[in-house]
């Protein structure tokens, strides 16, 4: 799909010579790039300040990731156990997906509908069939719902996230509410599992958690901003919550050095215990609706 699209929506060329849909309605503004089916910018009317964080050192090319916004991953999650040398995070992020739809509705959200299917540049790097469809709701509120299909002869098991990067006054003094008493997965502690003992979450470090069977909805508490950011989801049991602190930071090439205070990923997510596993024909759908209070 490349033309007839609704006013408001334009389909252009953004950073890197890489194509890239503009959304400014009544409702929003965004900005979807159809490299890793790539939200970089939502942003709601009469809202201050941004609700996603971008990396000023981003890549914008063929072949690599962007830093910030919403990156999916998939069909793994972090490193691949299985191969090391594969790209962290899987293939999604890093292949051009088709636009499928766009609209606008009556009320002046946005709706962006992409898709990617395997073939043999896939298969590559992940010896599966699928069929990604990722659908986008753009207003007021944030609406994503990613689903994967199963089209093989056989079961397909993947892990998946929206891997949410939040803009944040200074992430030393926002708190995450909700994920009191899970069980935590602590990649900076060589993968300890701990209990999550308090109420909330401050950020004082570097902090890399999969919290697991956690399907309720999580809140973002942001005093400097005065805002709160909920982010209810379903088809998920676990959420990830991450802020590289100094060291990593410095050494991440596509990140930079003092831009750790401005950020925070809360992530929807099905991954380590809650890989999916999906029967030949079968799918599943995961969303996230994010809201500003």
């Amino acid at each position: 799909m490349t033309s007839g699209l609704p006013p408001g929506i334009t389909l252009g060329e953004g950073r890197g010579g890489l194509p890239r849909l503009s959304v400014a309605t009544a409702r929003c503004t965004a900005e979807v790039y159809l490299h890793g089916a790539h939200l970089c910018h939502w942003q709601p009317r009469g809202h201050p300040h941004p609700v996603l964080w971008m990396s000023r050192e981003s890549r914008f090319e063929p072949g690599a990731p962007i830093r910030g916004g919403v990156p999916v991953c998939f069909p793994w999650f972090g490193a691949n156990a299985g191969a090391p040398a594969a790209p962290p995070h899987g293939i999604a992020r890093l292949n051009a997906w088709a636009l499928d739809r766009v609209e606008v509705e009556r009320d002046g959200s946005a709706v962006i509908v992409l898709s990617l299917a395997s073939d043999a540049g896939t298969r590559a790097a992940a010896p599966h069939d699928f069929a990604l469809t990722y659908a986008m709701r753009l207003g007021d509120t944030l609406s994503l719902a990613l689903t994967v299909a199963n089209p093989g002869d056989g079961p397909f098991t993947f892990e998946e996230a929206l891997h949410t990067y939040f803009a944040v006054s200074d992430v030393r003094h926002v708190a995450v509410e909700g994920l009191a008493g899970a069980t935590f997965v602590d990649k900076t502690a060589g993968g300890t599992r701990k209990p999550q003992d308090g109420a909330v979450i401050t950020i004082s470090g570097e902090t890399d958690r999969l919290y697991l069977n956690t399907p309720a909805a999580i809140t973002l508490a942001d005093p400097g901003f005065g805002r709160r950011i909920h982010v209810a989801k379903s088809g998920s049991l676990a959420s990830v919550v991450w802020n590289p602190w100094i060291a990593k930071s410095r050494a991440m090439p596509d990140f930079g050095d003092d831009e750790w205070p401005g950020m925070i990923c809360i992530e929807t997510a099905n991954a380590a215990d809650h890989a999916v596993t999906l029967p030949p024909g079968a799918s599943h759908s995961m969303t996230a609706a994010i809201a500003l209070s």
